[in-house]
């Protein structure tokens, strides 16, 4: 997997272009693989976004790691993560509204972030590494979005839609590793009172750092390592929900405390 060595062809910028257009009018478009169909392909479709996105000025902030769940990996019959790029302008503060229509056909999924202080250079780091570099933890949700009609999609298709990344919110109190169990910490996401979803940092590939240390490694081999200053989202807890417009979020993650995400109404 590599988002660098695979040659851009006609069906790859194709691809590209498909999903861009979908972001710019809002309006979901048919899956891509019947463009591409292999992991490098699909990455390689990531990469033109991304390429085009920072020359439109985005800054990169971190990155998110997707398909954690074996029972999803089960779904799109792989037997690994996937990873997509957190953009600056992705990231919504703790109970503000996300306006209507930002994010395509929302989902929120309860996350624990991790936030770096170190690069993370190395093709293969041990746990030790990952928790020198790692500043502190936070809870997080992500909004997780498909630019692909009814989510109609395969591995290929949301590895090219950037992983279905959508938006993404931190909780703001920031905690040191040593301070808290991220494999056995509980949490609940809840929908104004009404609890939606439940999971453990267990659900995470066994612990929220073997999902990091993938990333690291796989990152670091393709030549765009993680780096100081870098959010990690490490993968779903628990079910992801539905979201619609009202909807109003909070995530509790024991140990790192509480974050909300909120969506502000349809006024059309």
């Amino acid at each position: 997997m590599t988002d660098t060595d695979t040659p851009t062809t006609p069906a790859i910028s194709a691809a590209a272009e498909r999903l861009l257009g979908a972001h710019a009018s809002g309006v979901p478009c048919a899956p891509v693989r019947d463009l591409i169909g292999t992991a490098d392909e699909a990455y390689a479709v990531q990469a033109v976004l991304t390429g085009r996105w920072l020359a439109d000025g985005r800054r990169l902030s971190g990155r998110k790691i997707g398909l954690t769940s074996r029972a999803v990996q089960d779904q799109l019959g792989v037997d690994s993560p996937d990873f997509g790029m957190l953009f600056a302008d992705m990231a919504v503060p703790d109970g503000a509204e996300i306006p209507a229509g930002a994010v395509l056909q929302p989902r929120a999924e309860a996350e624990v972030a991790l936030v770096l202080e170190d690069d993370l250079v190395h093709e293969r780091h041990t746990v030790a590494d990952l928790i020198r570099a790692t500043a502190f933890a936070l809870p997080a949700i992500e909004v997780v979005g498909s630019r692909v009609r009814d989510w109609d999609i395969t591995l290929a298709d949301t590895v090219a839609d950037n992983a279905s990344s959508g938006m993404y919110v931190l909780g703001t109190r920031p905690v040191p590793l040593k301070d808290v169990d991220l494999r056995l910490c509980g949490m609940v996401l809840e929908r104004r009172g009404e609890q939606l979803s439940t999971g453990t940092g267990a659900a995470c590939l066994g612990h929220p750092l073997n999902a990091a240390l993938w990333l690291a490694d796989t990152l670091a081999r393709v030549g765009r390592p993680l780096r100081a200053g870098d959010t990690v989202l490490t993968g779903a807890l628990g079910p992801v929900v539905p979201a619609a417009p009202g909807d109003v979020f909070e995530a509790r993650i024991e140990g790192l405390g509480d974050v909300r995400a909120a969506f502000a109404k349809d006024e059309s």
